[in-house]
């Protein structure tokens, strides 16, 4: 339960109809079988102890007191045993028939919940919570139930049944805003050409709608085929993902939902609270660490199939292009103004430039793509940024900063070989005034090429490349910009674009403020910064999951596996978890550019921290991995 992961699975076993003592045996063998994994809760579909194709067996005393006899074996089966069980049976109270869920965890009947939906068989309850005798225990029977584990505060289970799952207004939503963070779902659907697509889809919604994990169990093989067919579809789902699924005979569907990214998520949409008027129930005493077999992306900020990736493209650069049109025509400007670097943020923000122009009815030319060489200028770069800028049909200039900045030197007494900050700086901040300067010349907009990775992390200069106009990259990070140009260089039938857009992603990253020799790229940012990828993957975990640096380093060997040493990890962890807070001066006075996700540094809207705020929890916590 470390981190916040419980394991969790759905079952749905071949039972055979109205036989109540074989069921119950093939319950308790799936039991066994979960617990052998490291399973803390396990859902078997409704009414798995009779079946839910009983019909009007359901009513009869026979089957009745069987399934009761049959549930008894169950609770007894699980002493022992450290794991919230629910399991279906029809059970009759004060002449009226309900289909109810058994909660057992340790040999114990914790509550008997009831549909809350009337159907042909079933009656809907018109009662909060009643005591009963069943299985010797004195056990409540409640609509509105919670089950709350001792060994993680933050797990609260609910249980839907059957008829409820189609409600207008399913008790799921109620549930999930009493405190329920995992919602049970025991199913009776029969199989259909659709139901698979269906039910996945209608988990993921309500998954990601209620913020929270969802594990569905349906009728399995051994129902009834008189009329329908059943499936024994079994799902996990969490904020929307499919987690696991599984169909056929003797299904089980394994996973881990992170209960703590659930409710850090409800703790930021402010939507979720507490209702005292449910039934609360103890349960699972011992915490332990949960082995993960789920995935993590390596780019989280990208689809997670490659099929998804162009229409994901696009639709990035559609916000890109229509925010640019949105300003320009506002501010009555006619020109875009780029400084092109060769480097893959300005290769893109140029060609979103050009596709902007091309939307306003404009000539390619009012485009204005400048390159700035000065000291650490590569003929590589250079040459990329100028073929990128002409075959978009940009006007190109090529204005060479050295003199200026040699005098900007002389000026505030900075020696010429002095490679210091400010030696960096002034080139940077030269070149921006130089933009800025063309714009208003030529009645257009600086357009900034800084992407949110950039900024997060600080690898800018203030008041130099920091800053633009607009900037059409600020809400993309550096994997979702190497994606688009990556995108375009696919399908432009341009070849002499597309060669020099792959050159362009083949190079590194390199701010060229230093002298090179023999022209080689020397200064590469993620030499100081460490892989923008994994930056990336920080980023979504720690910003956007709400993640502890820890729970980030546990997260990141999975996604990257061996790519990097355990060393590494806490070392760019490290240097980010300080750079985030050091460089939010930055952030507090971005100019305006479109998100492209939730997610933004916006000083307006975006995730915002204090300037002077301290990072010391953040590092004490990655001590821990290092002792």
């Amino acid at each position: 339960m470390k981190d916040g992961f419980i394991k969790v699975a759905a079952a749905a076993p071949v039972i055979k109809v109205a036989d109540a003592n074989y069921n119950a045996q093939r319950v308790i063998d799936c039991i066994r079988q979960a617990d052998k994994q490291g399973v803390k809760v396990l859902v078997f579909p409704e009414l798995t102890l009779t079946g839910a194709s009983c019909y009007d067996l359901f009513t009869h005393r026979v089957i009745l007191e069987g399934a009761k006899k049959a549930l008894a074996a169950v609770v007894e089966a699980t002493d022992g045993i450290d794991m919230l069980v629910f399991v279906g049976l029809p059970y009759e109270h004060k002449s009226r028939l309900y289909s109810v869920a058994a909660a057992i965890c340790g040999g114990e009947l914790l509550a008997l919940v009831p549909s809350q939906e009337a159907t042909a068989y079933f009656s809907a309850p018109v009662w909060d919570a009643e005591e009963v005798e069943l299985c010797g225990q004195t056990v409540t029977l409640a609509q509105d139930a919670l089950f709350a584990s001792d060994a993680m505060p933050d797990l609260k289970v609910a249980v839907e049944l059957g008829a409820d799952l189609d409600a207008v207004i399913p008790p799921a939503a109620r549930h999930a805003q009493a405190g329920a963070t995992v919602i049970a779902q025991m199913a009776n659907f029969p199989q259909t050409v659709t139901s698979r697509d269906e039910n996945e889809l209608n988990v993921r919604y309500e998954s990601r709608k209620l913020s929270a994990g969802i594990v569905l169990a349906a009728p399995g093989k051994g129902e009834s085929s008189t009329d329908r067919a059943y499936s024994g579809l079994c799902l996990v789902a969490e904020n929307g993902q499919i987690l696991a699924a599984e169909e056929g005979a003797d299904s089980l569907a394994i996973s881990e939902i992170d209960v703590q990214h659930m409710v850090n998520l409800r703790r930021a949409s402010n939507a979720f609270g507490w209702d005292e008027e449910y039934s609360l129930f103890q349960w699972g005493k011992k915490a332990v660490s949960t082995r993960l077999t789920r995935k993590y992306l390596m780019h989280p900020h990208l689809p997670a199939t490659t099929e998804e990736l162009p229409t994901y493209c696009q639709r990035m650069l559609d916000i890109q292009v229509s925010s640019l049109v949105k300003r320009m025509e506002y501010a009555g400007l006619d020109h875009c103004v780029v400084g092109i670097s060769g480097g893959v943020d300005s290769t893109l923000c140029v060609m979103v430039c050009a596709m902007a122009v091309k939307r306003m009815g404009l000539p390619s030319t009012n485009v204005v793509a400048c390159t700035l060489p000065c000291f650490g200028t590569s003929s590589r770069t250079k040459s990329n940024a100028i073929i990128v800028a002409e075959q978009m049909g940009a006007e190109v200039r090529v204005i060479d900063i050295g003199k200026s900045v040699y005098q900007h030197f002389d000026d505030i007494g900075h020696a010429h070989d002095d490679y210091s900050i400010a030696f960096e700086n002034a080139q940077a901040r030269e070149r921006t005034q130089v933009l800025m300067d063309i714009a208003n010349k030529v009645n257009g907009l600086d357009v900034g090429t800084e992407d949110l990775s950039e900024f997060i992390d600080g690898w800018c200069t203030y008041n130099g490349d920091h800053t633009s106009m607009y900037d059409v990259n600020l809400g993309l990070t550096k994997t979702q910009v190497r994606a688009n140009v990556r995108y375009i260089a696919d399908t432009t039938e341009d070849m002499v674009l597309k060669a020099a857009l792959y050159d362009v992603l083949d190079c590194p990253v390199t701010p060229e403020l230093l002298p090179i020799h023999d022209d080689q790229i020397e200064q590469k940012s993620e030499d100081a910064v460490g892989s923008y990828s994994l930056q990336d993957f920080f980023t979504h975990k720690m910003l956007i999951c709400g993640f502890t640096p820890s729970k980030t380093f546990r997260l990141a060997k999975i996604a990257y596996a061996n790519e990097f040493t355990d060393e590494e990890l806490v070392r760019w962890l490290t240097s980010y978890c300080k750079r985030l807070f050091s460089q939010q001066f930055k952030r507090s006075c971005l100019m305006d550019g479109p998100a492209v996700e939730a997610f933004t540094v916006s000083p307006r809207d975006g995730f915002l921290i204090p300037s002077d705020a301290e990072n010391a929890l953040f590092l004490q916590d990655l001590e821990q991995l290092t002792k």
